[in-house]
């Protein structure tokens, strides 16, 4: 049975610190090299911190504006909203393990300690 989610048209502002976000990747990764990374089955290895675009943030929150890029600690999110047609989560801010003013590069991960990381392009 599919989940289903709270529809939500117009805007939506987080209370005090919090943060929303979208974009944030579920499916299975494949790498440069051909490895797929699977996704996130209730396994350990599907455990590991997630990017996600800010979209709004709390009138409190000192440390992320809109349109940056968090990378969350693993399971520190909500499970998540339609917002005018689009797939939104709250994020906790105590939980934002890094800030990208960019979109980060998904495509070469590096398994470590039961957490995926960009791998090292230097030789």
């Amino acid at each position: 049975m599919p989940i289903s989610y709270t529809n939500i048209s117009g805007t939506f502002k987080p209370l005090r610190d919090g943060i929303l976000v979208r974009s944030m990747k579920f499916d299975d990764t494949v790498t440069k090299g051909g490895i797929i990374i699977l996704d996130d089955n209730a396994t350990t290895r599907g455990i590991h911190p997630r990017w996600a675009e800010v979209i709004a943030v709390g009138n409190e929150q000192e440390d992320v504006q809109v349109g940056q890029w968090v990378l969350v600690a693993h399971g520190r999110w909500s499970r998540g909203f339609t917002l005018n047609g689009e797939k939104s989560r709250t994020v906790d801010p105590t939980d934002v393990l890094g800030i990208s003013d960019t979109a980060p590069d998904e495509d070469v991960y590096s398994p470590t300690m039961g957490h995926q990381t960009h791998a090292s392009t230097e030789a």
